[in-house]
Order: structure tokens, then sequence, then C-alpha cells
């Protein structure tokens, strides 16, 4: 992978691509709130979490994500926009 092919990965730290693999790897936190965060697309974590994580668990994630609607802000509806848990005041 060159330099060209993907602009401002290679700007990031470590503790940045720590950051966005946690966030990636939590069933409610959207793609949408990650590029929000941090200016990378859908393709972008899913291609940074294919650099940093072992084949497995890679492939394993994946297939956990695939079709999981809590991965997409769109696809949530509004009431989901924030965890809340369900025993705190509104």
């Amino acid at each position: 992978m060159t330099r060209a092919s993907t602009p401002g990965i290679w700007s990031l730290t470590e503790g940045e691509v720590s950051r966005i693999v946690e966030m990636a790897w939590e069933d409610r936190t959207s793609f949408e709130a990650i590029e929000a965060q941090f200016g990378r697309n859908e393709s972008a974590v899913i291609d940074l979490m294919r650099r940093h994580m072992k084949p497995s668990s890679f492939r394993m994630w994946r297939k956990r994500m695939a079709g999981r609607t809590t991965k997409h802000a769109a696809l949530r509806g509004a009431v989901h926009l924030r965890h809340r848990a369900s025993h705190t005041r509104p």
C-alpha cells in the first residue's frame, strides 16, 4: 500500500489507531461516529482494521459486523443516537 493510495491514514498516532479499533469493535458505535471524530469513513476503518488486527480476528469482526444495523446511524433511528442506561432519567 502506498502513501498516495491511502491519504490521511499515515498521520494517525498509535493512540488514535487504538481508539478507532476499540470503537469499531464495539457493537453500539456507528461508523458515522468514528468518521465524525476521526474523519475516517467505513472503508477506511475496515482497511485500518485489516492492517492492525490478526487475520483471524479481522475475519471474526467482519462476520459480526455484516448486516449489523447498529453500525450505521441511518438504520438505527434517532432513539439510538446516544447510549443511555434504561434506568437513568431522560
